[in-house]
């Protein structure tokens, strides 16, 4: 493992304004987010923080604009030359938004750009989703028939966490403003910088008056927004915890809601599988953003016999990382979001030596960048199903590597969290790692390779989540059917 230096430091663009209604206005207080770069502990900028009235005036204009303006009003293919037109100033801008997620999230330069080029593809993938997408269509049934339409489910609360912003938002807001619904969104306080960023392309696209709103603000705020009796639809990625709060939030009004939430995804490597055909895409799966991804695979699953022979290829592969400042040209692990976070794993990796699991590699701060939120690459072995460090998702670069007798007791111990995100299957031949991917209980996974597919249906199996997003699955999530029968 390798620690890099520090370049120059990248000047961030603060902020004085909210973006509400399509239009930057004055907040309503003075508060302000102080943005705390992980890299060092700087404040780097500084932005609004949204407070309760903010939030009334957003929602308002939302609501003024999907119950009399022209946006829900517009045919399909009219939004889509919207949505082209918010892809295209999204393009001019990721060199700018990739810089300022990598110096407010910490993301190496690599990683942030690989984010960033997915919320272009988001973009392209919803500006396109009425070309596949049915919103009518005549039905006959036995003694009558009629019309089948589908329509926008109305004002959507939108929330996303720190750790892709751009991304994450794209892949939510490309839908619901396709589907022809008005938008509040809150940004999480670690990572605003870079979606005010995405407001001015909004902004840039022309887009009627009330369609979108942004808001960065803590949770206090999101609860808020959440219960406001005139948000049709949630929609929130985040931890499973705070997705439990948010059902309950919205339950008393029977509010529409979906949810993307925690993983604890597994790669189980089969007995036949040569490792060269394994390490290429497992080693990032599992600590790429510092770990700091829903899907990421931290449980690796193998056979008993070979265990030794993975962890140490596994730990090899992790001793030539490059950890440190993540403007530095070569870097590929970064620090984690905040110090919150860095201090959450570090008592994660202090509970897996107590349960008793082997410390393979990694472990603790990196020499020499004990001023940022670094923790370095690690790897646990022997470890078992019931430890917490198998079961509770760590949100940091650790993975536990877990050995198991046959490929039965494989799919049982992949099956046995209460995550179902991601997940991959290596072996030797993918017709057999297709047929024991088929038996796992998780919402996308790979067969002898892992990624996340953006613009296929991304969502989990139980607590990892309700609905899916992305492509025409993450379009219906935004719609309400209707049969009219004549």
């Amino acid at each position: 493992m390798t620690v890099t230096s520090a370049p120059a430091a990248y000047e961030l663009r603060s902020y004085d304004k909210l973006f509400i209604g399509g239009k930057w206005v004055e907040p309503s207080s003075d508060e302000v987010i102080e943005v705390v770069s992980p890299i060092d502990g700087a404040v780097v900028a500084t932005v609004p923080e949204a407070r309760q009235a903010d939030v009334d005036k957003a929602v308002a204009a939302a609501r003024e604009a999907f119950d009399h303006g022209p946006w829900p009003r517009m045919s399909p293919a009219e939004r889509a030359k919207y949505l082209a037109r918010i892809g295209e100033e999204v393009v001019k801008r990721i060199p700018e938004m990739a810089a300022a997620f990598t110096r407010e999230i910490g993301a190496p330069a690599a990683v942030s750009q690989a984010f960033h080029d997915n919320a272009r593809k988001m973009w392209g993938d919803s500006s396109t989703l009425h070309e596949r997408f049915v919103f009518e269509e005549d039905r006959t049934w036995e003694g009558g028939e009629g019309r089948l339409v589908r329509e926008p489910v109305g004002v959507a609360a939108i929330i996303i966490p720190w750790n892709g912003p751009v991304a994450t938002a794209s892949l939510k807001l490309g839908p619901a403003l396709a589907a022809g619904c008005t938008v509040v969104f809150k940004p999480a306080p670690e990572g605003p910088v870079s979606v005010m960023m995405l407001a001015e392309a909004i902004e840039a696209a022309g887009l009627p008056e009330g369609v979108v709103s942004v808001l960065p603000a803590g949770r206090e705020v999101g609860q808020y927004l959440v219960e406001h009796r005139d948000v049709d639809k949630v929609s929130f990625t985040g931890s499973t915890a705070a997705g439990r709060k948010i059902m309950a939030a919205v339950a008393d009004r029977i509010g529409r809601v979906s949810l993307e939430l925690g993983g604890k995804s597994a790669a189980i490597i089969t007995d036949d599988v040569p490792l060269e055909n394994v390490l290429p895409t497992l080693v990032f799966a599992g600590v790429a953003n510092s770990g700091q991804v829903c899907a990421a695979l931290t449980r690796i699953l193998v056979p008993r016999s070979r265990q030794d022979e993975v962890t140490e290829a596994l730990a090899e592969a992790y001793r030539g990382l490059v950890v440190g400042d993540p403007r530095e040209e070569g870097t590929t692990i970064g620090p984690l979001a905040a110090k919150r976070q860095q201090e959450r794993v570090l008592e994660y990796i202090r509970i897996g030596k107590e349960e008793g699991a082997r410390l393979v590699i990694g472990g603790g701060v990196p020499e020499g960048l004990e001023d940022g939120c670094y923790v370095e690459p690690t790897i646990f072995a022997d470890v078992t199903p019931d430890m917490r460090i198998a079961q509770e998702e760590i949100f940091g670069p650790v993975v536990v590597v877990m050995p198991y007798d046959d490929i039965e007791e494989a799919i049982e111990i992949a099956n046995s969290t209460e995550y179902g995100l991601s997940g991959a299957v290596y072996a030797a031949d993918n017709q057999t790692a297709e047929q024991i991917a088929r038996r796992i209980r998780t919402g996308q996974i790979g067969v002898n390779t892992w990624d996340m597919c953006v613009t296929q249906p991304f969502g989990g199996y139980k607590q990892s989540g309700l609905g899916r997003e992305g492509n025409v699955e993450g379009l219906g999530a935004f719609l309400e059917t209707k049969l009219i029968m004549r």
